[in-house]
């Protein structure tokens, strides 16, 4: 299990001067992700290293953007002025955590502009209202070679810290890690909800060639 991606949703500039924004503090590429046809989104993608990437997303003027969740969730972040919406973990055996959750994984597909089609399995997308301090539980199909941060430059920008307003034990108890669970491959800050207002993801931080940046 491993930090995967961290969601920003497009402000009132639009998906891709957003994307070159964010892509200018860190030092990194942009790269046309395309669209989430069952999401009624699409994205760009800004690589790092390390497995990582930062996704910034848009959401279509399309019905089906009307009924998914995900859709509906990178609607309200835009439209409250664009930001941080969520963050993701790569898992080995989803099937076991829709089990243990109750909850069903949904298929996400998308086509890049070269043409190469990524497909994986996600669970956690109610969460994202509901619950957005709760991160989106990935399993991708297909070789690494076609992981979003697989193009990331050599020695590029690394995710480096989390600041989440939320309950540390109700984000371990809900993907299944024991209560003193730490890693020392991105640190977490943890605000507290009642004082920060709806929990969810504040802020990020990144290793630079620049230095360290937090947006």
């Amino acid at each position: 299990m491993r930090v995967d991606h961290v969601g920003y949703a497009a402000g009132p500039e639009g998906l891709h001067e957003t994307a070159r924004r964010l892509a200018s503090l860190l030092g990194v590429r942009v790269v046309d992700g395309g669209p989430h046809p069952r999401f009624g989104t699409r994205n760009v993608v800004l690589p790092l290293s390390g497995g990582a990437y930062v996704e910034v997303v848009e959401v279509l003027d399309h019905p089906v953007a009307e009924k998914a969740v995900f859709g509906q969730a990178v609607r309200w972040r835009s439209e409250a002025g664009g930001g941080w919406f969520t963050w993701a973990v790569t898992v080995e055996d989803l099937a076991a955590y829709e089990h243990r959750l109750g909850e069903q994984a949904e298929e996400g597909v998308r086509r890049r502009p070269d043409g190469v089609e990524l497909r994986w399995r996600q669970i956690g997308a109610p969460g994202l209202r509901e619950d957005p301090q709760l991160p989106l539980l990935i399993e991708w199909e297909g070789p690494a070679t076609q992981h979003p941060s697989a193009i990331a430059l050599a020695g590029g920008s690394r995710l480096a810290g989390l600041t989440i307003a939320g309950d540390p034990r109700r984000v371990r108890r809900w993907m299944g890690l024991p209560p003193e669970f730490t890693t020392d491959r991105v640190a977490f800050t943890w605000l507290d909800p009642d004082s920060e207002g709806q929990p969810g993801l504040r802020a990020v931080t990144f290793e630079t060639s620049r230095g360290v940046v937090r947006i």
